[in-house]
């Protein structure tokens, strides 16, 4: 009963801040920061900053890349083991039609991932601006209507946590690929 109760009050909140179906400037910049947290675009933008940047930047690069691509796992394995339907709507046909599971949040959890690594692996500026972005995605997926409040939640936290433990480990695994693999990443 308590579980029904919840998933009723997040359907309710969730309505309370949808603006998917009211046109303005509010909807389009809600609608520009529900896209900016887009995979394909967040892989071809690091792998820009990987081919042309400087050491540092293919650092920050390849190790933002290898945490979100184990994220984007682990929140498929949680997204086709709950099958959360998203919330009804229009907008955003091409996330209904190629993942039609909206629990958790994969734009949350990348956002805030890219957000916390990102306060490990500097710059400071650009940290503070990729955690400001981080909460701007995930309720513009809300808003949107592609997402319910508590998917945003538990992406959130799967990408604090993910970014804090990524940064952690990441040493690790980036000496084990080079032995692996033979190939220096920077």
């Amino acid at each position: 009963m308590i579980f029904k109760d919840i998933l009723t009050l997040d359907a309710n909140l969730t309505k309370k801040l949808r603006i998917a179906e009211n046109p303005g400037k509010l909807r389009t910049i809600a609608a520009l920061f529900a896209h900016s947290g887009d995979s394909w675009f967040w892989a071809a933008g690091l792998l820009l900053l990987w081919l042309f940047g400087s050491t540092f930047w293919k650092q920050w690069a390849a190790i933002q890349f290898g945490a979100i691509t184990i994220a984007a796992a682990i929140v498929l394995i949680v997204k086709f083991s709950v099958r959360r339907k998203r919330p009804e709507g229009e907008w955003g046909l091409m996330y209904r039609s190629t993942d039609p599971h909206s629990f958790p949040s994969g734009h949350a959890t990348r956002a805030f991932l890219i957000g916390v690594m990102s306060i490990f692996l500097g710059p400071l500026w650009l940290a503070i601006l990729l955690v400001i972005w981080a909460p701007l995605v995930a309720l513009g997926r809300v808003a949107m209507g592609v997402h319910y409040l508590s998917d945003i939640v538990v992406g959130a936290i799967l990408g604090i946590f993910g970014g804090w433990i990524g940064f952690m480990i990441y040493p690790s695994i980036y000496a084990w690929f080079v032995n692996w693999s033979g190939l220096m990443l920077w």
